[in-house]
């Protein structure tokens, strides 16, 4: 996190990083050592006089361990990627240096990664809420043994790279930064302007920073070009979080509002700035946020429910609904152009006292209930907003809301306040045989849902407005490619959602916000005064391609959607599995002990990955969903090349896209029948029971190599491929050629080692 987001904000005493369970860390597969395993991890991300500093070496100490590894000479680094990959750098260097070291390589303080880890998005948890034991790493010569084992990873390099590794088609990391920021030109594809039957339609930045945003330049996450891209592909608004004691004054802590003046100059500005595109600004509210336990010793009678040291500023005594109140007012005073407010207000962060669904414990709270209590809390900011003589739209989004609380719940909001519900939940799955219901966001099932249609018509008996929450682009399923070009499904579910009689649209969480043939189709669904999803597909695919290659990208997009229909969704696979890292997450040759974590670390925790699907049938549907993405990027690719240049490129860019999809569905595949077999060989008794286990091994070893290579190609093409805006890259080139290193260790080294047991 850059220090500009924290100046200021006096947050801090003493900084306590978390240890958690401390266990020993894991040493990175094919290195001969840690000291290798850092140079290689960190070359494209940290300057080597940096990465030298760290450890104790001269700048030409690392210079030549990279070398000796076929690393080439280090080019100069972009300045976006100390902004935009810390949590890329946080991952990597997790199990390879300990705390202080870790503050160097980033230039951070103690209390800047502290506040990080708590704040942003998660971290830690999706660190594992652990930090393994790291020793100190200092340099050291490399002695013969090293030096023997760097020499055959750079003989690997040079055999399966033999172009070389570095910049050879001009696109880096964060590329897509500048290509997206730029304006678009009048010959890019977009839906034909016009009113819309879906009103809102708003998303995310695609590669907003997340922190503090609105202590950074505007255009760091919403310039003028993208903005006027998202504004092209249909959508009328973009969100961002805010945090109400930045906005506005805290009274009981004024160091916490440090700074909050220029916050709301800022947000004027962007409310101006994306007005110019015709889209409105919306901010997402998960308050009143908790408080350290140190902070109620001077005010015990605001503290409610406490999680981990930290406890609520209980909703149920009159000075924290003021509070409430007169920061809503303050924000919307000065930026009364917003164009709406939305909420979490159940899960995500403690925020009330029944938020995490605790609020028995509190004595306020306990005999008003969960249903109460949150109503309460929107009356609370509907004041607000009416204070300040405002239209600022009010929306409730019921997520996490307990099934039980609904009816009272919406009953008991303000007039006018809009009810949101996620459109896909509660849509009844089976997948190989397995029958289960969605319940996170999905593009491999089609809402809405049960529980979206009980909730909307609670609302509207409540005579509340309503809307749906989808994921257009992406969801996590796989969230490490800019939009899963399941197109038709896409339209399907926009015309259900007409058919349903909704006319507002949240387009995407943090992750999504990519202009792409999904927001196309979207757009072209609200146009059609009778929707009709295949006429949607076709318009897009003629206008995106050109009309010799649509009818043959309609038939990709279809192979697509239907196959994705395979998916083995769980909520525990979609946070946990190695669908996200792909190809990019080692093989380990032993198990590791270590369980997943959400969007972070897969490991190799078959168990946790697969959750309600039996091992093998896990494997075989990501092969079938991997299949019909394979499929539909050959169809896209043998499409003749057009006159039309620029459609030419994107049909081969998009089916790359298409392509990326199937490399990291095919991979968990892998990923599955390794650890599987693994696990397995070391039961096995007889020469016999071991022979297909390591058959199976040694083709997912090969296959794991392919896809690495071949994921490593598109990668250096297309720089969006990887990233995530709250996950940063989940891995990056290099990643992939590491991978490579470690399966050809496997088979040089480790299976024979296996088959000369047997």
């Amino acid at each position: 996190m850059p220090l500009l987001l924290l100046l200021g904000m006096g947050l801090f005493a003493a900084a306590e990083l978390p240890e958690g369970a401390a266990p020993a860390p894991l040493a990175q597969p094919g290195f001969p050592d840690r000291l290798h395993a850092y140079v290689w991890l960190n070359w494209q991300l940290t300057p080597a006089a940096r990465l030298a500093e760290v450890v104790g070496a001269t700048e030409e100490q690392l210079k030549e361990v990279a070398r000796s590894m076929g690393l080439p000479e280090q080019p100069a680094l972009s300045p976006e990627i100390a902004r935009r990959a810390y949590i890329t750098t946080l991952r990597r260097n997790w199990h390879l240096l300990p705390y202080d070291q870790l503050l160097k390589l980033l230039g951070w303080t103690a209390e800047e990664l502290e506040y990080t880890l708590r704040e942003d998005d998660f971290l830690f948890i999706k660190l594992g809420n652990l930090k393994p034991k790291c020793e100190p790493l200092a340099y050291a010569p490399p002695d013969d043994a090293t030096r023997a084992r760097a020499a055959r990873i750079k003989a690997v390099v040079g055999e399966s790279f033999p172009d070389g590794l570095g910049d050879l088609t001009g696109e880096t990391l964060f590329t897509f930064v500048s290509r997206l920021s730029a304006p678009p030109s009048a010959d890019d594809p977009a839906p034909p302007a016009g009113p819309s039957h879906f009103e809102p339609r708003f998303s995310s930045s695609y590669f907003a920073l997340y922190g503090d945003p609105l202590l950074a330049p505007l255009d760091d996450s919403f310039p003028d070009g993208y903005l006027e891209r998202l504004a092209r592909s249909g959508a009328d608004g973009v969100w961002l979080q805010a945090v109400l004691y930045r906005l506005a004054p805290f009274p009981w802590d004024p160091a916490r509002s440090d700074r909050y003046g220029e916050r709301l100059k800022q947000l004027g500005a962007l409310v101006e700035r994306a007005r110019t595109h015709g889209l409105g600004v919306y901010l997402y509210l998960n308050e009143p946020r908790t408080m350290p336990e140190s902070f109620f010793t001077e005010h015990p009678e605001l503290r409610g429910v406490e999680e981990n040291g930290y406890a609520t500023l209980c909703t149920s005594v009159p000075e924290v609904r003021q509070w409430l109140r007169d920061s809503v007012a303050t924000v919307c005073r000065a930026v009364p152009d917003l164009a709406g407010l939305f909420t979490i207000s159940a899960s995500e962060n403690l925020t009330t006292c029944w938020s995490h669904f605790g609020g028995a414990k509190c004595p306020r709270c306990a005999g008003r209930g969960g249903a109460s209590v949150i109503a309460d809390l929107h009356a609370a900011l509907r004041e607000g907003m009416d204070d300040a003589g405002v239209k600022t739209r009010l929306i409730a989004w019921d997520w996490g809301w307990r099934d039980e609380w609904v009816k009272d719940l919406v009953a008991g909001l303000p007039e006018g306040t809009t009810v949101q519900s996620v459109s896909e939940w509660e849509v009844p799955i089976t997948r190989g045989g397995v029958s289960s219901a969605i319940g996170e966001y999905s593009l491999s099932a089609i809402g809405p849902g049960p529980r979206a249609r009980r909730n909307w018509a609670a609302a509207r008996e409540a005579g509340l407005p309503v809307m749906a929450k989808i994921q257009a682009n992406v969801t996590w399923e796989l969230g490490s490619v800019p939009f899963i070009p399941v197109v038709r499904s896409v339209a399907e579910h926009a015309t259900r959602l007409r058919a349903e009689g909704i006319s507002g649209l949240m387009l995407c969480w943090t992750l999504g916000g990519c202009p792409s043939p999904n927001l196309d189709v979207l757009a072209e669904i609200g146009r059609m005064e009778t929707p009709d999803p295949d006429a949607a597909v076709r318009a897009m695919a003629e206008r995106r391609y050109g009309a010799a290659a649509a009818p043959e990208a309609v038939r990709a997009f279809q192979a697509m959607s239907g196959t994705f229909s395979e998916y083995p969704y769980s909520g525990g696979t979609v946070y946990v599995a190695p669908q996200h890292m792909g190809p990019a997450n080692p093989l380990w040759e032993k198990p590791t002990g270590y369980a997943a974590t959400m969007v972070g670390f897969p490991y190799d925790d078959l168990n946790g990955w697969r959750t309600i699907y039996p091992p093998e049938v896990f494997a075989d549907q990501f092969e079938k969903t991997a299949k019909g993405f394979f499929e539909a990027a050959r169809i896209m690719l043998d499409v003749p090349p057009g006159d039309d240049v620029r459609q030419a490129a994107l049909l081969r860019e998009d089916a790359r896209i298409a392509e990326a999809c199937g490399i990291h569905f095919q991979s968990v595949a892998h990923q599955t029948r390794f650890t599987l077999a693994r696990n397995r060989l070391a039961e096995a008794k007889t020469a016999a029971e071991a022979a297909p286990l390591l058959e199976t091994l040694e083709t997912a070893i090969r296959g794991e190599m392919n896809l690495a290579l071949r994921l490593y190609d598109i990668q250096t093409w297309d720089s969006r491929v990887g990233y995530e805006a709250t996950n940063h890259y989940f891995y990056i080139p290099y990643d992939l050629v590491a991978k490579v290193v470690n399966c050809r260790d496997l088979l040089e080294r480790w299976l024979p080692e296996l088959r000369g047991r047997v």
